[in-house]
Order: structure tokens, then sequence, then C-alpha cells
């Protein structure tokens, strides 16, 4: 069972990657990420998800930065991913964001590196180029996002090396459970995006009743059930007394009653795009 905030899950190279972080997307570059990131990790936070695309990575990297020095903690102590946009993928452009990443975090390295979306005709020659970023050791774990189990299958019949992490929309109405089963067979460990759901499902009734029962808050249940379903979590929060909340989930646990009734919910529903149908 995992019981607090900086405990890991090793990824099939042998790195420990935290079971919990925080996500920033749509968070603002400037003092708003700087903030959220510097009490993300005063409140014990060890694990920061970014991406090209959320235009935040500078605030992001003082915000470690910040954050390391006020708690006495390294570098090594913060595990940090951020991911590749669609437009700069194929093999020399991904090389070239991924320096651009590095510069803007200020960061010799990146812990986790990931093809934001699976863009057909150029996944491959991405994925290539990131292949040698981890064999550079430049990085020391490498993944994708939003991809689903054929995008895998295409994508492993020329990898070298399999993906890691596979970082996709999960929550009580979207149980991924064919992708599930795969990444399992295969070792890929899942994290899940957007957990709950931008909100939706925080008055959902059995959520809600299952919340009080547990005397927690709906979005420490599904958050908790995110972890006991085995998916690292990374909800996003730019206010400091949620970011400690969202936090709070290693003090209790599911019933097994409990987490049938949550996966129940699945239907399959949606809050981002569809991987196989995207345009951007």
């Amino acid at each position: 069972m995992v019981k607090s905030l900086q405990d890991t899950t090793t990824l099939h190279n042998g790195v420990k990657m935290p079971w919990f972080g925080l996500g920033v997307f749509k968070v603002e570059d400037g003092t708003e990420v700087v903030h959220a990131v510097k009490n993300a990790i005063k409140h014990g936070y060890r694990s920061i998800d970014t991406a090209a695309i959320y235009k935040n990575e500078e605030g992001v990297g003082q915000g470690i930065l910040e954050g390391i020095q006020e708690a006495g903690l390294t570098r090594e102590d913060i595990f940090v991913t951020s991911k590749v946009w669609n437009g700069d993928q194929g093999y020399e452009s991904t090389l070239a964001a991924f320096d651009l990443t590095l510069n803007k975090l200020g960061l010799e390295y990146l812990d986790l590196y990931l093809i934001h979306w699976p863009v057909k005709a150029k996944y491959k020659d991405t994925w290539r180029a990131i292949e040698k970023l981890y064999n550079d050791k430049r990085v020391r774990a490498i993944g994708v996002s939003n991809f689903h189990v054929h995008h895998l299958e295409d994508l492993l019949q020329e990898a070298v090396i399999v993906p890691m992490v596979n970082q996709v929309e999960y929550h009580p109405r979207l149980a991924q459970l064919e992708l599930r089963s795969f990444c399992k067979e295969k070792g890929i460990q899942l994290e899940a995006w957007s957990p709950l759901m931008q909100g939706k499902l925080l008055d959902h009734p059995v959520l809600m009743e299952i919340a009080n029962k547990q005397g927690r808050s709906v979005a420490q249940v599904i958050l908790r059930w995110d972890i006991q379903n085995g998916f690292i979590t990374i909800p996003k929060s730019v206010k400091e007394e949620r970011i400690i909340e969202n936090a709070n989930i290693f003090d209790f646990e599911l019933s097994p009653e409990d987490m049938k009734r949550i996966d129940a919910l699945n239907d399959n529903t949606r809050v981002g795009s569809d991987p196989d149908n995207f345009n951007f």
C-alpha cells in the first residue's frame, strides 16, 4: 500500500517515480506557477509535470529552484516531467525542442520526457530522438502520452526501448480497461491526467456518498482510487490549501466494494480529445 507522498513506483528501467505529483496545465507562467510549484514542494510533493505547450516551463524551473532551496533539498530529490509538442515532432526537431525545454527549465537533465500526442507519421521518428536523449543520459526515463493500444503496438514494432510511462486521460468515467491490461503486460506504467475530469465529478452522488462515509473530499476519494488502481496521478491546482488537500490521501484506503462501485461509473466519456481524432 502506498503510504506517503514521497512513495515511488519503480519503472521498468529501475528509475523510481513518485506515485503523486503536481500538474501545471493551464497554470500561468510567472508568479502563479512559481508559487504553485514552491507550495507543492514545501508540502512534500516530489514530482512536477509540465510540457512545452503549457508555456510555463520557465516559471516551473524557477519554482523548483526556489522550492528546493527553501526546503533544503537537492535537484535529485525532485522528479521533473516535460513533453515534446506536436509541432516539434520529428527526429531533429525533437532534439532541438528538448534543448529548449531544458534551457527554459534551467535544468541539466529531465527525469521523464514524453511524446505529448501520437502525431501520425511522426511519432516513430520522435521516439528515435527520445531514445537517443535517453542513451545520452540527458533524461532518466522516457515515455508517451495519449497513446492508445494500437499506437503502442505500432511504436513497439520499431522501438528499441519500450516506453516506461504512458500518461493518459483517466478518471472514474474513463477507465481505460484495454489499455490497462496491455500496459501491464508490457511493463508500461500508466499515469493519469485530468484525474478529477476538470471538476466535473465533484458532485457525483456515488462519489459524494463514498467521500462522506470516509470523511474525505470527493477529490481525495478519486485520487486514492487512481493510486489503488496502479495509476500515478498528477492533479493540478494553484491554491495552496487545495494542493495540501489533494495530497492528503495516504492515511486511508478504499474498500474493495467502494473500488468496484467507482469502477462501475465507467462509460468511456472523455473531457479531452480522443487520441485517434485530434487536430492540433
